[in-house]
This record gives structure tokens, sequence and C-alpha cells, in this order.
């Protein structure tokens, strides 16, 4: 909007006063800098584009959209005093603070609605000096229940008696209640007159409290009830106070060694989510996100529980540690279309601490402007919502989640909260977010932050807190963590005891000779020809792996794995295949003669080359799959002869960096906004000053002229004069300036307002007057 047209909004926006009183643009021009500087941190909006004049600025500011965009961070409380503002019509007339607070009654203290004004004349809703107050008037919209409600009684009703009378309706009295609580809660019929018979659906619902009594044709849904049918927290918007959240009080080491559990268990899954991702690359639906199949052949391959898969896959497509695209290598099954792997950025993750790949997830989460916990509900269609699709967008989830772990922040540490009171204050504290902050969303909300030990035990961590508020969060996790331990305990059974995390030398090496059987606080690994083979391969010696377990096992090592290893080792890398394409070579001429005379000679197309020499034209990976499935035990080696570790990677994508989604947008400085309300003071003198000599530029020779020549005389003279002045944004404006010099096609000018000589270029001055 231009500046003309704010002028516009302003002159029909301010409503006429009382004898005596200020209009809304008079009472800002009497704010102090600061104060004009608060409103416009607080609604940041009024200052884009910068307002050229108060005028402007307070058409802004009784804007319907703005004073909405607003009244989303009033409380119950504030909106409960704008009602009986409203009821008083202040935002016509005056009203006598006396008067206020004889509606207020004993609800509420003198000083606890002295400090609600002072809130709302903050950000501009409310206006007026400390006897009188005046409300804009496009506020009363915003006022989430019936303006006039609050003034009357309470319902008989509570929350477990509305539920029961719900419970007990016929199908047609519920309709009636859905269809009022998801439209207005006021409805028009013939069935509320006096002397209908009392067995008429409207009749019954009056009856049983479910329905208030408006006149002869008019019904009301009453607050709590909608509440109910909505399934949002039940508060009673008659109330001043807020609800209050009782809890439980928890020891915070307590609570830290629980999220640092979870952390721990959250990196281990996301590990085996990106395992997955590589070694098959998961097919993207047409619309983007990944398919209810393929989430469940994930879930399978990693043990994972599909709604926790959900998050998982949320999390490290935030993190940027998966995308979709062309993955390298392509799958066997290639259809040309874009598939879920994981990016080339997921292996410096892999290799992070702990603390930093889990911070790298809880800072995507608190971000992410997605609820994960939409998968696999209904959409419109009745089709279940995809993972990864645009179905789970939700822009305001930051913002909620912002809100549910700021109210476990303000309780303490270590205090815990029920999800029901979290929700019912939240609702109280932020009424026009209800439908958002249902008690089902808090709940899902915490789950979440709880898989991601940012919550435990319903009470916030200490690597929660530091996230939200800014702090050092991976080292509060990496504090939080247990000490990792450098043994384990070998069992009989040829299953590893790890009773912690245990270093990261001695976890690459148990991971590379034992397969993990179930993970947590302390994990279990099973040891098996296969895993013993593994190591092998990638050049470990069974000398190496016998003093392994010599070193690092607290226990005695059994002698049934000092066999395993031996045995294994024995026969391991007696056959050797390398690349010729690939070729195999043996010490021992018959059993290459074993591997010639089976079936996989031919599969492979081997051929011999001397007694103890073969080639194949097939890849050496392949090579050493396809001998290993026959029963052999080759090992890899390079051109020198040394064993080479041929693990595939898995699949990766190449992806652009961006900056991650649902980041907010920034913040305007102190210094920009005192800079804007400087302008403002200019623009506002630049209108009250009377000019003489006024030239108004229609683009012709003459009046051109006649600019220059009138800055040329006030240069010479070194008088101040005013000029209409559009910037290259189209942003109109009006200001006093010092005229220093004129040429070239612009004006340098000292400009009052910033503080600096300013250059303007000419043809884009509007008009020139001398200041008087």
């Amino acid at each position: 909007m231009t500046d003309t047209d704010d002028t516009t909004a302003s002159t029909h926006g301010t409503a006429a006063s009382s004898r005596g009183a200020a209009t809304l643009a008079d009472w800002l021009a009497a704010r102090s800098d600061a104060e004009l500087t608060d409103l416009l941190r607080k609604r940041p909006d009024l200052a884009v584009p910068p307002p050229a004049t108060i005028v402007v600025l307070a058409g802004r500011a009784e804007q319907r959209a703005s004073v909405a965009r607003a009244a989303d961070n009033l409380t119950s409380l504030d909106f409960g005093i704008l009602e009986l503002l409203a009821l008083e019509r202040a935002d016509e007339i005056a009203v006598p603070r006396a008067t206020l607070q004889d509606a207020v009654g004993s609800r509420a203290t003198k000083k606890t609605v002295d400090a609600t004004l002072d809130g709302l004349r903050s950000v501009g809703i409310v206006w007026g000096d400390k006897a009188s107050l005046r409300i804009v008037p496009a506020v009363v919209a915003t006022i989430p229940w019936r303006v006039g409600r609050s003034a009357e009684p309470v319902e008989t009703l509570d929350e477990p008696g509305i539920t029961a009378a719900l419970d007990g309706l016929q199908s047609v009295e519920r309709d009636i209640l859905e269809t009022l609580s998801k439209s207005s809660s006021i409805g028009r019929t013939r069935d509320a007159a006096p002397g209908t018979p009392p067995d008429r659906p409207v009749q019954r619902l009056l009856a049983a409290g479910l329905l208030r009594w408006i006149d002869d044709e008019t019904v009301e849904l009453p607050y709590q009830v909608r509440q109910v049918l909505r399934g949002e927290a039940v508060f009673d918007p008659t109330s001043l106070a807020a609800p209050t959240v009782t809890g439980r009080k928890h020891k915070p080491a307590d609570i830290n060694a629980a999220a640092a559990g979870e952390a721990l268990e959250l990196v281990r899954h996301c590990e085996d989510v990106v395992k997955a991702l590589g070694e098959i690359p998961a097919p993207a639906l047409r619309a983007g996100g990944l398919g209810v199949r393929e989430l469940r052949r994930i879930a399978k391959t990693s043990g994972i529980d599909e709604n926790r898969l959900s998050l998982l896959v949320e999390l490290l497509s935030a993190a940027g540690l998966i995308a979709s695209g062309t993955p390298d290598p392509a799958p066997t099954s290639d259809s040309g279309e874009n598939y879920w792997a994981p990016t080339t950025t997921v292996d410096n993750w892999l290799t992070a601490p702990v603390a930093r790949r889990w911070h790298a997830l809880a800072a995507a989460w608190l971000e992410l402007p997605r609820m994960a916990w939409f998968i696999g509900m209904r959409d419109a269609n009745d089709k279940p919502v995809a993972a990864l699709s645009e179905e789970v967008r939700a822009p305001s989830a930051p913002r909620d989640r912002q809100a549910i772990l700021g109210l476990l922040a303000e309780l303490g540490s270590g205090h815990s909260a029920d999800p029901a009171e979290v929700s019912r204050l939240l609702a109280w504290r932020r009424p026009r977010w209800g439908a958002r902050l249902r008690v089902h969303a808090v709940e899902r909300t915490l789950d979440e932050a709880a898989t991601l030990g940012l919550v435990a035990r319903g009470a916030l961590s200490s690597p929660g807190r530091a996230l939200l508020h800014g702090g050092d969060a991976e080292a509060e996790m990496h504090a939080s963590l247990p000490e990792p331990v450098d043994h384990v305990l070998v069992q009989a059974d040829l299953t590893v005891v790890a009773p912690g995390p245990l270093t990261p030398d001695l976890l690459e090496q148990i991971t590379l000779v034992a397969d993990i059987e179930s993970a947590g606080a302390a994990s279990m690994y099973r040891i098996s020809e296969d895993s013993v083979r593994r190591a092998l391969d990638v050049g470990m010696t069974a000398a190496e792996l016998h003093s392994l377990f010599a070193t690092r096992s607290r226990t005695p090592v059994p002698q049934s794995l000092s066999y395993l290893i031996d045995d294994v080792a024995r026969r391991h890398g007696r056959l050797r295949a390398g690349v010729a394409a690939s070729f195999v070579r043996c010490e021992d001429p018959t059993l290459l003669a074993e591997v010639l005379a089976s079936p996989v000679a031919a599969s492979l197309a081997l051929r011999a080359l001397a007694p103890t020499v073969a080639v194949s034209q097939a890849p050496l990976r392949e090579v050493l799959g396809e001998l290993r499935a026959a029963g052999f035990a080759p090992a890899g080696e390079d051109s020198s002869g040394a064993l080479v570790d041929l693990r595939p990677r898995g699949a990766r994508v190449l992806t652009r960096r961006k900056a991650p989604a649902g980041r907010t947008p920034a913040v305007a400085t102190d210094a920009q906004l005192d800079a804007v309300v400087r302008t403002l003071r200019a623009g506002d003198l630049a209108a009250s000053a009377r000019g003489s000599g006024s030239i108004r530029s229609d683009g012709s020779r003459a009046s051109s002229a006649a600019t220059i020549a009138l800055l040329n005389a006030a240069a010479r003279e070194r008088t101040s004069v005013t000029i209409g002045y559009v910037d290259a944004q189209g942003v109109a404006t009006h200001r006093i300036v010092d005229p220093v010099s004129v040429g070239g096609g612009q004006l340098d000018a000292f400009d009052p307002a910033s503080g600096a000589v300013r250059r303007f270029t000419l043809h884009r001055i509007t008009s020139v007057a001398r200041v008087d």
C-alpha cells in the first residue's frame, strides 16, 4: 500500500471522538520515540514499508488485518478487558477508567487491569490517557467469543457434565451442535419459541444446557460446549484469571539422563534409516512424498515402528540428510523418477559426535513447518497422508512448539505438566489459537519432543531448555550423555554386552566384528562366522581379533570364540579375487579347481590362466558375492595384493545447500526501528511546515527548471525546503532538507531525519516549497 492509500485509510478509519479527545494519530504523535519504537517492534507489519507520517502509521494501526495479527498474541484477560470496553462503546467514545473497573468488579485487581491496559496501549489497540480509554474499532471483531457473553451467567455444566450430556444425544441433536461448532455459534430456528413441543431436538438441547436461548428465533452454542465438540481445552471466558498448572517435581539429573537415553536411541534409529535408504533408495511419489508401501518396507528393514519412522524421515529431510533426487549409484530397477536417498552431507553427520548429530536433528525439528503426526491420517479424499508430502505442511508448527516448550520452561527445572493442563493454559493465553492447541495436538507435540530428548517425564530437559533459549544445547547434551566405556563383556553364547555407550574406536571395532541385537543404555551384539569374516575382509587379522577381545573384555574370552576366529581365519583369504575386470588366485590349485568346477564358474565366466589364477569379466564385488553365496570364503585385494574394504557406502543424492525451511524472517534491529521513527518525525515536521513558493513537478521542462532554480536558491541562501520524494521502491515521503548542491541530475542535501547529507535524484522529486 502506498502512503496515499494509508493516508486515506487513516482519514476514514479514525472515529470521531468526544469533545477534547485526541484522534489515534494525535495520541501516537504524543508518544515518545522509545514508545513508538516499542510499538513497531511488537507490530512489525506497521513498519513495512516505513510510514511517512504519524497519520499513515495510525491508519495502518487501525486496519483490520494488522489488528488481527496483533490480536493473535492477546490473552483471555486482554480480550476480557477489550470486551468490557466494547460494551461501553469505547470504539466510538472515550470510556472513563473508573467505569471499566466497575465492570471488572472483583474478577481482577486494579493493578492487574492497569498492567493489562499498559500492554494493550503498547501495541496500539487501546489508546487514551489514564482517565479515559478508547479502542480501535477493528479489535471488536477479533474477540473469540460473542461480545457480551462474559457478562452473562456461567453455564451450570462443567466439562465432565458436558461430555456426559453429549454422550447421551441422538444423532440429529448431535448434528445440530456439530454444525454450530464448525460455523457461527449463533443459530436461527423457530423451535426456540416458547410453546414449542419439548420433544423437539432444539428444545431438548436447551433443556440439557447444551444450547442457550437468546430470543424466540435465536439460540447460541455455549462457548465451553463448542470447545468440547472441537476437542479444544475447556476454560471459562468469564474468568479473568489464568488456569493453574499442577505438576510433579523431578530431579533434573533424572530428567537429563532419560533425555540422553532418548537422544542415543534417536541417533541410532536415524542411522538405520540412512542405511536402509542408502541400500535401496525409495521411489518418490509424483507429488514428492514417500509412499506408505515404502515407509512400511523401511520400517520392516530397520525394525522401527511406523509412527516413529514417520517422524524420523521428516527430521532427516529437514536436517538435509535425506532428499529426493537422482541417487548415485542409481537403483538397479531405475525408472528414471526421483528417489528418496541420503545426501552427500550425511557422511559427515555419521562421523560426528553423538551430541552434534542430536543437535542437528533437534534444531531442525524446532523450526520445522510441518506436523509429522499428520502422517497416516486421512485427507479430504479419504486417502492416508504420506510422509514428506505437502499435506504435512503446517506453517504455524514452529510457533506452537515454541509456545508449548516455553510454558514448560516457565514451570522451572524438573517440573512436569499434564498435556491437558498445558493445553488449557495455552488456550487461555492465546484463545485465537484454540483450534491449533487442542489437547491431542499438545500430546503429540510433547511425544515428538520426548522422542528427541527435549522433554523427559513430562519436563523440559537441560538440552531442551538451552535449545529453546539460544544456549549451547550441544554442550548440554554432551554433559547429559553417559560417559563412554572402553570395555565390553563377552559371554559364552558369543554375545557381547556393552554396559554403556562405547568409545568411538571401540564402537567401530565391535560393530565390525559383531552384529547388534538390541540397543539402549546397554547394547548387545552377537558374533557369528559372517561377522568375523566381515572384519577379516577389511584387513583385520586373527591375531588382532584375539587381542581385541583379550584387552577389551572384562570377562574371560570363551574358548568357543577363539576357535571360531581361528577357523574362519584359516579358510579366509586362501582364495583371492582382484580386478582384471576381476581375477581369482589361490595358492592351492585343488581349491581353485573346485571353484572352476562349480556352477558359479559359469555364471561368472571364470577362465583359468594358470593352476592358481583365473579371471572373470564380472566386477570384483559381484565375484566376491557369488563366491561367498556358493560357500567359499574369498577375500578382496587390490593391485598390490593388499586387502580392500568393499562394503557398499550406499546411494547418495547431491543437493544444493539451502536455508532451513520454516526459519522466521529477520527481525528489524533497534537501530532500524529508530530510523523509522526519525523518518516519522521528519515527515510530520514537513507536513506541518508552512511553505511559500511551492512548485509541483508535472514532468515538463518548465517545472523541472523551476524546481532546480528553487533548490539552487535555497542552497545559496542556506535555507530549508520541504520536498516530496518517491524512492526506488515507489514509497512517497515528505521531508524538510537543507540543500547543499544541485547538479548532474542529483540534489545533495542535509537530511535531519538521518543526520547526514543524502543524495536525491531530481526526477524523483515531486514537489518543492520554501519553509517559512
